[in-house]
C-alpha cells in the first residue's frame, strides 16, 4: 500500500514536473514571439523612418534644383531683356556724346534709345510680373489664374476653358504655390505636349481645394516619367507638398493628360 502511494506520488512529481516545463518552454517561446515581433516592428518603423528621410532628402533636392533652375532662368531674362538692350542704349549714347553724327542721325539715334528703352520697361515688368504677379498680390488668387489663362488664350496657341470657384481662405505664399503650379502645367501643355485644347477646373468647398487639370497633347509615359522625372514635374510635387496636398496624374502617349490636385484648406 505504501508503495503504491509512493508511485501516485512520484507520478503527481512527474506531470506537476512536465506542466512546469511546459508552461516554462511555452514563456520562453512567447519571450521569443514578442522579442522577434517587436524586433520586426522595430526594423519595420525604422525601414519606414529611412523611407522618410530619403524622400524628404529627394524633396529638398528638387526644390534646390527647381530654385537653382529658376534662378538660371532669371539671370537669363535678365541678360536677354535688359542688359543687351542697355549695351545698344550704351553705345549709342556714346554715338551721340562723340559729337560727330548729323542732325537727321542724331534724331534717328535718339529715336532708336527712345525705342530700345521702352521695350527695356516692358521687358523688366514683364520679369517682375513674372516673379510675384502685381494681380495676385492685389486682387487675389482667382483673378491671376484668370489672368495667367486669358495670356494663354491671346497667344493664340491654346484654348483654356477653365472654371474657377475660390473663397480667398488660403495664405498669400499658398496661393502662390497654387498659381506656380497652374503656370507650370500650362507651360508644360504647351511646350512639350503641344496641346491645343486644356480644360481647368478649380472647387472650394471651404474645406478642400480641389484642381483637375486636363489637355489633348501628346502625353507621355506614365511609367517612364516615374522613374526619372523633370524639373516641371518635380517642381509641382514638391509645391504640392509644402501644401500638404496630394497629387495624382494619368496620361497615355498620344491621349494627352490629367491631373488632379487637393489640398486641405485651414479652418478659419
Amino acid at each position: 500500500m505504501e508503495k503504491e502511494l509512493l508511485q501516485e506520488d512520484s507520478q503527481i512529481i512527474v506531470i506537476i514536473l512536465i506542466a512546469i516545463l511546459v508552461l516554462l518552454l511555452m514563456a520562453v517561446a512567447l519571450v521569443l514571439f514578442f522579442f522577434f515581433s517587436r524586433k520586426k516592428i522595430i526594423a519595420a518603423e525604422l525601414e519606414k523612418a529611412t523611407l522618410e528621410i530619403t524622400y524628404q532628402k529627394d524633396l529638398l533636392h528638387s526644390t534646390i534644383e527647381t530654385q537653382e533652375e529658376e534662378r538660371k532662368r532669371i539671370a537669363q531674362d535678365l541678360h536677354d531683356a535688359i542688359s543687351a538692350k542697355l549695351n545698344v542704349v550704351s553705345l549709342s549714347a556714346n554715338v551721340l556724346i562723340d559729337g560727330k553724327l548729323e542732325k537727321e542721325e542724331q534724331e534717328q539715334t535718339l529715336q532708336h534709345i527712345l525705342s530700345v528703352t521702352t521695350k527695356t520697361l516692358e521687358s523688366s515688368r514683364r520679369l517682375a510680373h513674372n516673379l510675384l504677379p502685381p494681380i495676385l498680390e492685389n486682387f487675389g488668387l482667382k483673378a491671376a489664374i484668370e489672368e495667367l489663362c486669358d495670356e494663354f488664350i491671346s497667344s493664340k496657341k491654346v484654348t483654356v476653358d477653365y472654371d474657377i470657384i475660390y473663397n480667398d481662405l488660403l495664405s498669400k505664399s499658398n496661393e502662390l504655390h497654387i498659381f506656380r503650379i497652374i503656370q507650370e502645367l500650362l507651360n508644360n501643355s504647351v511646350r512639350h505636349g503641344k496641346a491645343e485644347n486644356v480644360v481647368l477646373k478649380i472647387n472650394d468647398d471651404h474645406e478642400q481645394l480641389t484642381i483637375k487639370y486636363s489637355d489633348n497633347g501628346t502625353g507621355f509615359d506614365v511609367e517612364s516619367v516615374n522613374k526619372k522625372k523633370g524639373i516641371g514635374l518635380r517642381n509641382i510635387e514638391s509645391r504640392v507638398d509644402i501644401l500638404d496636398g496630394k497629387l495624382s496624374y494619368h496620361s497615355e502617349i498620344g491621349n494627352g493628360a490629367t491631373f488632379n490636385i487637393s489640398t486641405k484648406k485651414p479652418q478659419p
